[in-house]
């Protein structure tokens, strides 16, 4: 299966999603930004490879919906409602992933 993390830079969040998930059996996972700062920027080919996108807020998925209609029209988009306010690998941020990642898939 292969995930996406999304958020706006590609700094904490959607990195330590990527981390958390990167070397777990059956699952390929990568992580992007929305906003032009990113440090790695979404892109149509990141969106097509996906099976599973996770946007961190409802802004991101919009923003996806916005730059990439074609591509993600027919992706399931789930938005996990966790706001910027964590650090890279944050103990807080990485409990917070699972609760609202894993009911997705089986591990």
């Amino acid at each position: 299966m292969n995930i996406l993390f999304v958020c706006s830079r590609n700094i904490w969040r959607s990195p330590t999603a990527e981390e958390i998930y990167k070397n777990t059996q059956g699952i390929n996972a990568r992580s992007a930004g929305t906003e032009p700062s990113a440090r790695i920027k979404l892109n149509k080919k990141m969106i097509e490879w996906a099976d599973i996108i996770f946007a961190m807020e409802k802004r991101h998925k919009q923003r996806i919906m916005e730059k990439f209609p074609e591509e993600a029209c027919n992706k399931k988009i789930i938005i996990l409602e966790i706001s910027d306010e964590y650090k890279y690998m944050d103990e807080e941020l990485i409990e917070c992933l699972r609760e609202s990642v894993e009911p997705y898939f089986k591990l």
